[in-house]
């Protein structure tokens, strides 16, 4: 009888509060009034009285079945916020990895999660997690199955380890969240529990190995009502002290070497609704505390870093344009344009101050104001909208001992609108993203090289093709427009993004006339998201004319590009291995007259070994097509037969040491080869202290290298320029180094170093013979002469000797040395709710010869011998909740 009555009570109290009448999962939140102490240890008594959710169920490694240790979780809510009490049991709780480390860092521990989609649309939310040492984890959830960790919310936590495992309990304040206000509600819900130790990951509502979704599985959390739903303004004042030291020339009039700033503002978020969150800032410090690694960017297109200042990352995949819908877009040899990037937004300024002989230029524009509006509207209308306003900006300069001050860049405003609606569960989408810039010139000379207005409208969707949502069709399409004098036209025409002059080009010119700048680009994915097959193919055109690059980032124009993929995935572990997929690809890229650009067959494939040690790889082979960017503006050239593969291996990242190898090809038939070989590792010193290392070489040999192209009427053979190569051998070496030590859950250390060398050695200079080629006509060959001027390290060049009509022309020797070192260390403590202290210490050596051959303790040498740059800066933040 006693047996009876035990089961009857775990039928009732565990599997009635879960099921609805028609079967489907639910979890009960349970009503409080009495207070709940969030220390991780439960023993309020609501925590005994509140239904428990229902079991987890193991997703890796043995999908569908029972977790090997259970678990008890519980959901709680008063007027003002929701409450997670969870008791994890483990049966050996010495073996729990409790690893402390940096708030939002990779989930390497034992941990919990809840994911909570309060819209109840299937397709966005919020997650909430703790390690078993107390580590913070938090950010959204996007497009299903995408997350972002940027979102930091204000939440309480703490946890508790015992004999019987741990314990921990959450505080998360409604005001946090968005959602529709209501008497009642309704929200998707999923727990998460990961035991590191066996790899084992284990949900309330798993995502089968072959299907696809996440968000949209959530079960429904009921039992939601008359709470405080209005929400709050929070105010983030913040005070900032900066102290520079400098190397610099001693003879420079505006710089001693050192300087002190100080500056104070505030952030604030205010509620609209239940729905929309205003951020705003007053005199904002958008400064960013993790410095830029250092590149060696030889090439026409501009270098790419990703965005690090915290208002701009927050919130920013509402702002994500041309990916919804589809969970994999394949970018097979197509630079896709990004019609928002927001470091447009502070960047330093533009003006050429490069005739005089010092210059004092502000490192960034000064922000004087910047909000953005984000959230939801009519149900399902997504909303974004951001402006900014940086400052006229000036430059002290000097010329001849002559000190003026001159502007260096103008008044700018940008804004930024989008919007998105999803259709019927997220079966469809249909969304719109417009960007417009405005500047004011004060200094019409700088109107000549900067447009004054620029425009961008685009379009973006997607469909599901089946109810079953296993093929789904995605794109968009976009417009741009920018307008400013003839001079800044022609030169935007003529720069690397478009390079109208292309003499053979008959489908564009450069209109020294023209006033305006208009082009469109579009791409359009089908993607199958379920099943083991994999399909995956594309097509995208950027028309010459395309241009966002006031407000967005785009590397070239000009394009049409397409792609068709498929393969098959092995999910289900063997006595070999735990998965194992392969996929094959075709991809071929063209200009808009037809001109094939690229032409290639690739296969990639990933490999998991029981041990969860891995292998992926990838490998092409390119056919001979032309090349229209070799010269830069000039004919077209042959680009040659090549191949081109990588291997990529990881050691497990349960263990204390991790480690792998990466190694990566390609190479023509004219013997131009590049090889690069990176080796990260990572050494966990203790539960709170790692160590990573991750030393790169690149070792590349050039056939025919861009060195300049010179006037020359007797070229006629290539229209009346002569295009200069040679052959080029560069070595760079570099690392990255980062150690964090994590004290407690709100107070971290991070250290970061990078120190890279390069040397580049230029030899066999030589000319393009003829367009749509690749032949070359060598210097000191053939009647030609190039001498050199050692003192001068200069080269002069006649292409067809004493005897002939050309005129000669001299230029720098291009070989090089580079010696770079940069470093930072970053102290956080978060000191309450919300606020924070920074203590920041950058440092920084720069360097650069002429020498061509690398010397690896010349190199390290003569980085110690340089005089560093050392920053300082203390910032402190304070949360209010008004």
């Amino acid at each position: 009888m006693k047996s009876f009555k035990t089961i009857f009570t775990l039928i009732f109290c565990v599997v009635l509060p879960v099921i609805e009448a028609n079967g489907a999962v639910q979890i009960q939140a349970n009503w409080t009034d009495a207070p709940i102490r969030i220390d991780g240890v439960l023993n309020e008594d609501i925590w005994q009285k509140a239904i428990p959710a229902p079991t987890l169920i193991q997703d890796e490694p043995n999908e569908g079945a029972q977790p090997s240790q259970p678990s008890d979780n519980r959901i709680v809510y008063d007027a003002n916020a929701l409450y997670v009490g969870a008791r994890l049991f483990d049966s050996v709780p010495d073996s729990i990895m409790a690893r402390l480390e940096r708030r939002d860092s990779d989930m390497n521990s034992d941990c919990f999660l809840l994911g909570l989609d309060p819209y109840n649309d299937k397709r966005s939310g919020y997650y909430f997690g703790l390690s078993a040492a107390g580590a913070i984890y938090d950010g959204t959830f996007y497009n299903d199955t995408w997350q972002d960790d940027s979102w930091d919310g204000v939440w309480e936590s703490a946890v508790k380890c015992d004999k019987q495992g741990w314990s921990l309990e959450m505080r998360i304040p409604f005001s946090q969240l968005r959602f529709k206000k209501s008497e009642s509600y309704t929200w998707g819900i999923n727990l998460y529990r990961k035991i590191h130790r066996k790899n084992e990951e284990d949900f309330i509502a798993i995502t089968p190995r072959n299907e696809s979704g996440l968000v949209s599985r959530f079960v429904d959390l009921v039992g939601i009502e008359n709470i405080d739903a209005e929400r709050k303004m929070e105010i983030l004042p913040y005070v900032r002290s900066k102290a520079e030291y400098l190397a610099v020339d001693p003879d420079d009039p505006f710089n001693d070497g050192s300087r002190f700033l100080g500056g104070v503002g505030a952030d604030f978020k205010v509620g609209v609704g239940n729905n929309l969150t205003f951020d705003g800032t007053i005199n904002p410090d958008f400064g960013q505390v993790e410095v830029d690694p250092a590149v060696i960017n030889l090439s026409d297109v501009e270098t790419y870093y990703d965005e690090k200042r915290p208002f701009f990352i927050e919130g920013s995949k509402t702002f994500n344009f041309g990916q919804g819908g589809s969970t994999n877009y394949w970018n097979i040899n197509f630079s896709s344009p990004n019609l928002l990037y927001s470091r447009r937004i502070g960047r330093a300024p533009q003006a050429d101050l490069s005739d005089y002989d010092y210059a004092d230029v502000p490192e960034g524009s000064r922000i004087i104001s910047a909000g953005k509006l984000t959230g939801k509207i009519g149900g399902n209308w997504n909303v974004g909208l951001l402006n900014a306003t940086t400052a006229r900006e000036f430059a002290k300069v000097s010329l001849d001992g002559e000190n003026s001050k001159v502007e260096a860049q103008p008044l700018t405003n940008y804004s930024v609108l989008r919007t998105q609606k999803e259709f019927k569960e997220g079966q469809h989408g249909l969304g719109i993203l417009t960007t417009l810039t405005k500047r004011f010139f004060d200094d019409q000379s700088l109107s000549d090289n900067l447009n004054e207005e620029a425009l961008v409208v685009g379009l973006d969707g997607w469909s599901f093709l089946d109810t079953g949502k296993t093929w789904v069709i995605a794109g968009w399409g976009g417009l741009s427009n920018i307008s400013g004098t003839q001079t800044c036209i022609t030169n935007i025409q003529t720069n690397s993004r478009h390079y109208f002059q292309q003499p053979n080009a008959d489908h564009f010119e450069v209109d020294s006339s023209a006033t305006s700048l208009t082009g469109y680009a579009t791409r359009i994915n089908l993607n199958k998201q379920k099943g083991r097959l994999i399909c995956n193919a594309a097509l995208g055109v950027i028309s010459p004319g395309f241009d966002v690059n006031d407000l967005g980032y785009s590397s070239s124009s000009d394009v049409i590009n397409y792609h068709i993929g498929s393969g098959y995935k092995w999910t289900e572990p063997t006595k070999t291995y735990r998965y194992f997929d392969i996929e094959f690809a075709l991809a071929r890229t063209l200009d808009c007259v037809g001109h094939t650009l690229s032409n290639s067959i690739m296969n990639f494939g990933y490999y998991q070994f029981l041990n969860y040690y891995s292998i992926n790889w990838g490998n092409g082979y390119f056919f001979e097509t032309y090349d229209n960017r070799l010269t830069r503006g000039g004919p077209l050239t042959i680009s040659p037969t090549g191949v081109w593969g990588y291997i990529n291996f990881s050691s497990d990242s349960r263990k204390k040491f991790i480690y792998g190898l990466y190694f990566e090809t390609s190479g023509s038939d004219t013997g131009s080869v590049d090889r690069y070989l990176e080796i990260p590792l990572e050494w966990k010193i203790a539960d709170n202290l790692s160590f990573e290392i991750e030393p790169e070489l690149s070792l590349n040999h050039s056939y025919a290298h861009w060195v300049d192209d010179y006037d020359d009427i007797y070229a006629t053979a290539t229209y009346g320029k002569r295009y200069v190569f040679a052959e080029m051998d560069q070595t760079t070496l570099s690392a990255s180094l980062r150690l964090d030590w994590t004290f407690t859950p709100r107070l971290s250390l991070q250290l970061y170093a990078q120190p890279l060398m390069a040397a580049g050695d230029y030899y066999n200079f030589k000319e393009l013979a003829r367009p749509k080629s690749y032949e070359f006509s060598v210097y000191g060959k053939g009647g030609s002469t190039i001498t050199e001027n050692v003192s001068a390290n200069e080269l002069t060049v006649d292409p067809d000797g004493n005897s002939g009509s050309a005129n000669s022309y001299t230029f720098d020797n291009p070989d090089f040395n580079v010696y770079s070192f940069r470093s930072s260390a970053v102290l956080r403590w978060e000191f309450a709710r919300g606020s924070t202290v920074y203590l920041v210490w950058t440092h920084n050596r720069f360097d650069d010869d002429d020498r061509p051959d690398f010397n690896l303790n010349r190199s390290f040498s003569r980085i110690g011998r340089t005089k560093p740059n050392n920053i300082f800066m203390v910032k402190a933040t304070y949360w209010f909740n008004v």
